[in-house]
């Protein structure tokens, strides 16, 4: 059975999970246990005047309540930003102080301002109600555009004007020439609109401190547990890093939200330093709403121009991106390099412009949520190339084909550098699969029975595996972006694999298993992925970005490589015969073309007895590798939806669904299909249902899944999902990522549908019923 490169094996974790077996943070029980509420600011915007802790201090069974003045007193640093982005004019970002517990001043509904402590999560829960906050309320603002109008609400005192940086990217004076002589320019507005992640596990933390070892653990919902106990250590001063073991058991679901470190995490760690009491936290439903980091929230103006050929011949973008109350960890990058980078999309531009302003509002803090400033990118451009299509009186998929890049590696104008692709296959491939030919007579079906039907494009392209290091750190990222593992073979042959990478759902005890049992022929069973305890794995930089198959898979194949040689070397040892004749199949070493082999267990065992090894070699048999990609990846595709709409009630059902993907080498095809279901899925709830939403004084409205619209089952076609792949050069496996793709191409496609069945352009998402109808109203 072949359980290698390109096989569907079925997912090892899946029977512990399904079973009710996984661990996951709010599993862990520890001894002296107490549990940890907190009371949060239920105004937008406001002075603490006062806290009053005598009643829950009162309460049988509640052992402390601690507030913001004696954290930041025991010398808790303030949450940082961990990109630094400099605006055009050469100054610093803006970015605001944001203690774990507030202080003086509230800045969203959420804001945490002390916790109880106490013996049962319900007794603290009842206490946090009963202790008395103070406040003086002041001005709120949550729009970004309304932030940055004359006399708005200050949020932060040192951002006038809550502008966070004015930034930009490309040559203007270009761009602007390059539309004045363009024969045609299409201008658009769009609202890329504000999503609640909601991770199907919410967040949660256990902090336990041992006064003995003055040593902390802390296990925790996170995607990246070394860099949260970095950051925990170098910038918060929790605990010094070689004290402090940070612990993230089964994770369900991130989505990027459990990328950051939050203020409940640093709390928790000081606060049982302060009890002498484990603290353990869960956050509930409406907690997640009101904490967990939202994503997008991006105003944008753009003007695309095409010469007489219909050849895009500049563009030109303007985009305000809400930042919410504060700077979350990479909330600068995500606007930015994650962003504008990606504005050529899948087209020839040489002229490209951009410019960004971030802005504080009294909102949820922002950052980077499934795709990161791709799905804005993608949206943008694929919505612009619609609507141009459109105005010149071209078909949508040849107007992108007679822009496609074709010739590789090709430089943007916007950093980015493509490696590889093949665009056209995508679209080719999409457009068989789709039956687009056959196409118009589904429409005039349609209108038979009184329907409006709608054909919608999208092609996108993506940069992920973010990297280099070197690359990254000169545009002001804070951390490095490679990877790290470690390839065990014990005694008996079998094999761990120590990765920094983190899994959150992807299936990486499967696929990374699948690599190692190909390559040293043994059977998946006996290979083990280690991730996500900082005092078993050396250092890693966790999952987020589509990263874990081309950086942390490629770390395997590093020290792979060195297990190899190894092994080679004890077996030539072992059989006299040359290193250059001996090969590795079938779970045995063996002299090409003789009968001399030993069993994969056997050179484990000669490596750890060392009774026989060849002269200077040391026993044992594992090594480590790091791997720093010497680019990105660039997954790319085309996404075609067909819908069709009811236009009495504007009801959007999506009939049929098509992808065509190029993720470079696929591992496991079944696992990869399922990403791309999931990543669809996720943005079709953006295009059609999706909203976090804001009254005019900062409100939380949506707060809960009933008023918060989630896409289930009826809402989803069943997806037709193809791939036409080109293997990615910079790196061992030739990967490319997968977990964002579908989250970043399907929603300009399914608003690309429904406005082309409508016959008006201009809809935004979510493009609920009401919408709908609206705009078939607005139509005629």
């Amino acid at each position: 059975m072949n359980v290698g490169i390109g096989a569907r094996v079925k997912r090892k974790e899946d029977k512990r999970f399904i079973t009710g077996k996984g661990k996951y943070t709010d599993d862990v029980r520890v001894e002296n246990q107490a549990y940890a509420a907190f009371v949060r600011s239920p105004h937008a915007h406001a002075k603490v005047k006062g806290i009053d802790k005598s009643a829950a201090l009162a309460m049988e069974g509640v052992i402390d309540v601690l507030d913001g003045g004696q954290l930041t007193g025991d010398g808790i640093g303030n949450i940082i930003c961990g990109w630094a982005v400099t605006s055009k004019d050469g100054s610093p970002m803006n970015m605001g102080p944001w203690s774990a517990l507030a202080t003086d001043r509230v800045r969203y509904v959420g804001d945490a301002v002390a916790v109880v402590i106490a013996e049962s999560q319900a007794l603290a829960r009842i206490a946090a109600e009963a202790v008395e906050v103070e406040y003086e309320v002041l001005p709120a603002v949550a729009s970004a555009a309304k932030a940055l109008a004359a006399g708005a609400p200050q949020v932060h005192d040192n951002a006038p004007g809550n502008l966070i940086f004015d930034w930009e990217i490309g040559d203007a004076a270009a761009t602007d020439a390059a539309l004045a002589g363009a024969a045609h320019v299409t201008e658009i507005s769009l609202t890329n609109n504000r999503l609640s992640p909601n991770p199907m596990e919410p967040r949660s933390a256990v902090a336990i401190y041992d006064a003995a070892e003055e040593h902390y653990t802390l296990y925790t919902t996170s995607q990246n547990p070394h860099v949260a106990r970095l950051v925990l250590s170098a910038f918060y001063n929790v605990a010094p890093e070689h004290k402090l073991r940070v612990i993230a058991p089964d994770v369900g679901g991130g989505f990027g939200s459990k990328i950051y470190i939050y203020p409940e995490e640093i709390t928790c760690l000081w606060a049982s330093m302060k009890t002498g009491h484990s603290v353990k936290w869960t956050g509930d439903r409406a907690e997640a709403f009101m904490t967990d980091a939202h994503g997008r929230d991006h105003v944008s103006t753009a003007r695309i121009g095409f010469d007489a050929n219909n050849r895009i011949t500049g563009f030109k973008v303007d985009t305000i991106a809400n930042f919410g109350a504060y700077m979350s960890l990479f909330s600068s990058a995500v606007p930015t390099y994650l962003y504008a980078t990606l504005l050529s999309g899948q087209y020839d531009i040489a002229n490209i412009h951009a410019n960004v302003r971030a802005v504080y509002t009294n909102t949820v803090p922002v950052d980077a949520y499934r795709g990161a400033g791709r799905p804005e990118a993608c949206y943008l451009v694929e919505r612009i190339m619609e609507t141009a299509a459109r105005e010149l009186g071209v078909d949508p998929a040849e107007l992108r084909r007679i822009n496609f890049i074709r010739a590789f590696p090709h430089q943007t104008p916007v950093i980015m550098n493509y490696d590889i692709g093949d665009f056209e296959a995508n679209l080719d491939q999409a457009m068989a699969a789709a039956d687009v030919a056959g196409f118009a007579a589904r429409k005039a079906e349609a209108a038979g029975r009184g329907k409006l039907r709608g054909l919608g494009y999208s092609s996108y392209i993506e940069a992920c595996g973010i990297a280099p290091s070197a690359a990254v750190g000169s545009l002001g990222a804070g951390v490095g972006l490679w990877e790290s593992a470690e390839v065990r073979v014990n005694p008996v042959g079998t094999i761990e694999i120590l990765t920094g990478s983190h899994s959150h759902g992807q299936g990486h005890e499967t696929t990374f298993a699948q690599i190692v049992a190909e390559r040293f022929g043994l059977p998946i069973e006996n290979v083990a992925i280690v991730h996500g305890d900082t005092d078993k794995v050396q250092f890693g930089m966790g999952t987020y970005g589509s990263r874990s198959g081309a950086v942390g898979m490629s770390a395997i194949v590093k020290a792979m490589d060195k297990v190899e040689a190894k092994v080679k070397k004890i077996a030539a040892h072992v059989l006299e015969a040359s290193e250059d004749d001996i090969v590795i199949e079938g779970g045995e070493v063996k002299v090409a073309g003789t009968d001399k082999a030993m069993g994969w267990h056997e050179v484990g065992l000669a490596a750890y007895t060392a009774h026989n090894l060849p002269p200077e070699m040391e026993p044992g048999l594992k090594e480590s590798a790091f791997y720093d990609p010497a680019n990105f990846t660039f997954p790319a595709g085309t996404y075609i939806c067909e819908v069709e709409v009811d236009p009495e009630t504007g009801t959007v059902e999506i009939v049929q669904f098509t992808a065509s993907d190029d993720f470079g080498t696929i591992i496991n095809p079944m696992i990869v299909e399922g990403q791309v279901h999931g990543g669809i899925a996720q943005g079709v709830g953006q295009a059609l249902l999706e909203q976090v939403v804001y009254d005019d004084d900062a409100q939380l409205i949506t707060g809960s899944f009933m008023d918060y619209a989630m896409p289930r089952a009826d809402d989803l076609p069943s997806y037709n999902v193809n791939h036409a792949s080109t293997i990615c050069p910079n790196n061992p496996l030739g990967m490319k990522g997968c977990g964002e793709a579908g989250a970043i191409g399907s929603p300009p496609a399914v608003i690309n549908a429904i406005t082309d069945a409508i016959g008006n352009n201009n809809l935004a998402m979510p493009a609920t019923p009401l919408a709908v109808w609206k705009a078939i109203q607005a139509a005629g």
